[in-house]
């Protein structure tokens, strides 16, 4: 998988060769920048360390059985198959020479780089706990295939221990689930988790009953979905309340363990909530390669580690690299599909433009973003929409959300799909996507353990060879005295 991009390091010494264009990432904004170069007089390279272009406001519903992970997550290779001037490559990009305009990834044990001309880094977010990164083995986040498929066996699993238990104490524990964040995928999880609970599993547990089950979604914020405003904010709220889902506001978590959460009032109380599922949607972090580029062009960083970029997404100083998505800071333009895809095709348009009209890079115009608005679902029937001073909710802005959603899911095929699993799900409440296995829920802990196990071996094989040097300079001193 990496002799393409072998070849193409290599053949670049050819005087004859186009114009280089490296994208860093397969989310909105690296794969509409792809797209967007199909017919420019280019080769694009597009390295990835996942082999699929994920739909992500689409992974709740991964994590709760409603979709497949085909649906949401198609194979990036076929999406653009067709495209001849572009090439795929799995790996994972830990290092980006900007001097010898080099990026370095690793497939595997098999490190390989790739030249550019033009960079495009669309390498998006992470999960962010604030400084807490342990709280992730207890509340994983969602911003992966591997989050969501954890999180649906973690939740299923749940269901399926407290069943089992004769201990009303830790049943009561496990029928517990906590949403950490009040933002829209928040939001969304909370409700998905009642529906599953209160509709789905019903009468298919004999010791149980699912709808006793207590979801709780927990903010430090004082209110709900705060970008969507108040009106909407309130209105998700009691959709939410109405579902049988407590909504804690003002209430920062200070710490999570296996047996549940530690959250901290607006008067200092602590206080706990013993849970065996917490779920986490309360920040993002940029993903690290925008410190990377930072320390080597003397770019700014934000708090989230997004790039402080110029009026057209460059990098001050920088005209042949742009920064895209949950990756750029500019005008406080949120972390949302609609500005990675807009500032995707907009770095793909510039380069066109410098490449095949020789236009100079200070000539660019800056990056204008149109703000289709936003929206997000509570529930079935239930959504909230805004768009500029429009505010709808409830059967309309749900019928909007369904819409919208599905025109941009890619290929025709998935948009299939999804419709007849939505269909199944508003018909009946269906969840066709409940398989869930142990690998799943204990994977992470697995790896962590295998890359601890591998960074100890190298350090104990890293003071074995420092002890046998030094004895080597002793012995050899010894000799000549």
């Amino acid at each position: 998988m990496t002799e393409t991009a072998r070849d193409q390091v290599t053949d670049s010494a050819s005087a004859d060769r186009r114009h280089r264009v490296v994208i860093i990432g397969s989310g909105f904004g690296g794969l509409f920048a792809a797209q967007q170069l199909e017919h420019a007089d280019v080769d694009v390279t597009l390295v990835a360390k996942t082999g699929h272009h994920l739909f992500q406001p689409l992974l709740y519903q991964v994590a709760t059985g409603i979709l497949s992970v085909g649906e949401i997550a198609p194979p990036t290779r076929l999406v653009l198959r067709d495209q001849e001037n572009a090439t795929c490559v799995l790996g994972d990009v830990d290092r980006i020479d900007v001097e010898t305009k080099t990026v370095h990834a690793t497939a595997g044990h098999i490190g390989f780089a790739l030249e550019y001309d033009s960079l495009i880094v669309a390498a998006g977010a992470n999960q962010s706990y604030f400084g807490n990164d342990h709280f992730e083995q207890w509340a994983p986040g969602m911003k992966s295939v591997d989050d969501a498929l954890e999180l649906r066996s973690r939740i299923l699993g749940c269901f399926e221990q407290a069943e089992v238990t004769d201990d009303e104490e830790e049943r009561r524990r496990l029928l517990t689930f906590i949403i950490v964040g009040a933002g829209p995928t928040g939001v969304e999880m909370a409700g998905q988790v009642a529906e599953l609970a209160q509709h789905t599993l019903k009468n298919s547990f004999r010791r149980i009953d699912p709808a006793t089950a207590r979801v709780i979604l927990l903010d430090a914020a004082p209110s709900v979905l705060p970008p969507f405003g108040t009106r909407l904010g309130n209105a998700a709220r009691a959709r939410l309340e109405k579902m049988g889902v407590e909504v804690q506001l003002n209430a920062m978590v200070t710490d999570v363990d296996y047996h549940g959460i530690e959250a901290k009032d607006p008067d200092g109380t602590l206080r706990r909530i013993d849970a065996s599922c917490k779920i986490w949607s309360a920040g993002v972090q940029a993903s690290p390669l925008g410190k990377v580029i930072a320390d080597q062009t003397g770019a700014e960083v934000d708090r989230a580690g997004r790039v402080k970029v110029a009026a057209d997404l460059s990098v001050p100083g920088h005209p042949n690299i742009f920064v895209v998505g949950d990756m750029m800071s500019l005008d406080g333009l949120p972390g949302v599909a609609q500005v990675a895809i807009q500032g995707g095709k907009y770095a793909a348009k510039q380069i066109i433009a410098d490449v095949e009209k020789g236009r100079a890079p200070e000539e660019r115009a800056p990056f204008k973003y149109f703000d289709k608005g936003s929206m997000a679902t509570v529930s079935r029937y239930s959504a909230v929409v805004k768009m500029g001073k429009l505010e709808i909710h409830g059967f309309i802005a749900w019928i909007m959300w369904l819409v919208v959603h599905l025109a941009y899911l890619i290929g025709f095929k998935n948009r299939l799909t999804t419709m007849f699993s939505w269909g199944m799900h508003i018909g009946g409440d269906h969840r066709s996507q409940l398989t869930s296995t142990k690998q799943w829920v204990y994977a992470r802990q697995a790896i962590e353990r295998v890359q601890a196990d591998e960074a100890a071996a190298l350090r104990s094989r890293m003071e074995a060879a420092s002890r046998d040097r030094t004895a080597e300079k002793q012995a050899t001193s010894v000799g000549r005295d």
